[in-house]
């Protein structure tokens, strides 16, 4: 089952999503034209007549590398796609150049006074890393938007509720001991110690919540003192000290009391873009509906759904019932636009002019998805992926099956130009 297909009539009006089979008879019977590819959508070639329109929901679970997207309509998931990030990319970018600066001013270079204080940053300044994020987000919320006609939007606000999680009595005994109070501390453990035993490592197996130092030995019941592990090894701890449990692997026990007493740095800068990008979501003067990453998990776990970063956002907020019309999600890579301003130095090291870099070669750019029917060689046939251009005309793609190279240019037919992003789908998934 892939994603519903995006519909726009003759005069851009957003219409309901339709299923593939319905959008392949229309473009079979000429009745509407393909007007994007990624997101596909289409346009029909006439006007629609008072169409009903039914109210959409679109849902986001922002997270550190991989965020999820899905378009709900009267409780039925037809659309989900997963967006990766590249703030690693661009935190390990930003450090090789700050190396290079700290080298040449270390080089006998040209004496200049230090200079502090001398930058500013506007109100709710995010690293460039974390920025990054928002953006990508922001950049996919107004395209569906343009093309789906979006009545509301929900979004994953925090992770988990960690204030409430130090001191459970901040909303009053209900919240303590309420159902959805287990979940938050439960995903606040697994994201903690990726999700695999503390003690052994085990991975793709029920996990326990257990105390570090047990409790009849003084130990507590705040999440500095809990962690998970696989039921043989809960049951072979019991209520021993963790010193005498592990006085045989000290490697695993030095780790076990460094790992906990360390925040979710990972988690807060999470939190961090996702209030930004709730602040965001608001100048689009469309409903917001907030939810926690433990409701989330709730609701995923109550409707025995697999996980997923699509179908976790599906999940947030409140979800009565939900049916799942598709399975297989775009896959969405932020590649970056290959902009950064390049420039010469003089012999001390300071720039003198800035590169003009020409990116368009025989028609195409390094980022766009082609087409390439090859007649002979290696990778003889067609393929279809990203596009890595040389000035030589002869390119090198990135497609679904690996590298494809050479490609030349009179073998390239372009279907979907560069907007800084790849794209792909998955494998399908078994959803109830």
């Amino acid at each position: 089952m892939s994603n519903f297909i995006f519909v726009l009539d003759t005069n851009y009006q957003q219409l309901n999503p339709i299923p593939p089979g319905q959008a392949r008879r229309l473009l079979k019977l000429r009745q509407a034209a393909i007007y994007r590819r990624y997101p596909f959508t289409i346009i029909l070639k006439y006007k629609g007549s008072n169409p009903k329109i039914e109210p959409h929901q679109l849902k986001i679970d922002p997270g550190s590398k991989v965020s999820g997207l899905a378009i709900v309509q009267n409780d039925r998931v037809i659309w989900g796609a997963e967006l990766t990030h590249r703030g690693e990319q661009i935190k390990h970018g930003l450090e090789s150049r700050r190396a290079i600066r700290c080298h040449r001013r270390n080089r006998k270079t040209r004496y200049r006074q230090p200079r502090f204080l001398n930058r500013t940053r506007k109100t709710g300044w995010l690293p460039p890393s974390l920025e990054s994020r928002v953006e990508n987000m922001m950049t996919w919320v107004n395209r569906i938007t343009r093309y789906v006609p979006i009545t509301g939007i929900s979004q994953e606000l925090v992770k988990f509720d960690t204030q409430a999680m130090s001191n459970p009595e901040i909303s009053g005994i209900e919240y303590q001991q309420g159902e959805l109070a287990g979940y938050e501390i439960r995903e606040y453990l697994l994201s903690k110690w990726g999700r695999k035993c503390a003690y052994c490592g085990a991975e793709n197996l029920p996990l326990e919540i257990e105390h570090i130092q047990p409790k009849s030995k003084g130990g507590s019941n705040r999440v500095s003192n809990l962690t998970i592990a696989c039921r043989q090894c809960n049951q072979a701890k019991g209520s021993s000290d963790v010193r005498d449990f592990l006085t045989q692997k000290p490697e695993v026990l030095s780790r076990i009391l460094k790992q906990a007493k360390q925040p979710l740095k990972d988690a807060a800068a999470v939190n961090a873009t996702r209030w930004t990008l709730f602040n965001r979501l608001k100048e689009i003067a469309l409903p917001i509906e907030s939810g926690t990453g433990g409701q989330t998990k709730y609701n995923r776990t109550r409707l025995e759904l697999p996980k997923n970063h699509w179908l976790d956002a599906a999940c947030v907020g409140l979800v009565p019932r939900m049916e799942i019309l598709t399975s297989q999600p775009l896959l969405i890579t932020a590649k970056g636009w290959g902009s950064r301003m390049m420039c010469t130095t003089n012999k001390y090291g300071f720039p003198i002019k800035h590169k003009t870099r020409c990116q368009t070669f025989f028609g195409f750019k390094t980022g766009d998805i082609v087409s390439a029917t090859l007649p002979r060689g290696k990778f003889t046939g067609t393929h279809v992926g990203r596009l890595i251009v040389r000035a030589s005309g002869v390119f090198e793609m990135i497609s679904s099956r690996g590298k494809v190279s050479p490609v030349r240019h009179k073998y390239c037919k372009a279907i979907h130009r560069k907007d800084g992003y790849m794209y792909g789908f998955s494998t399908l998934v078994h959803a109830h």
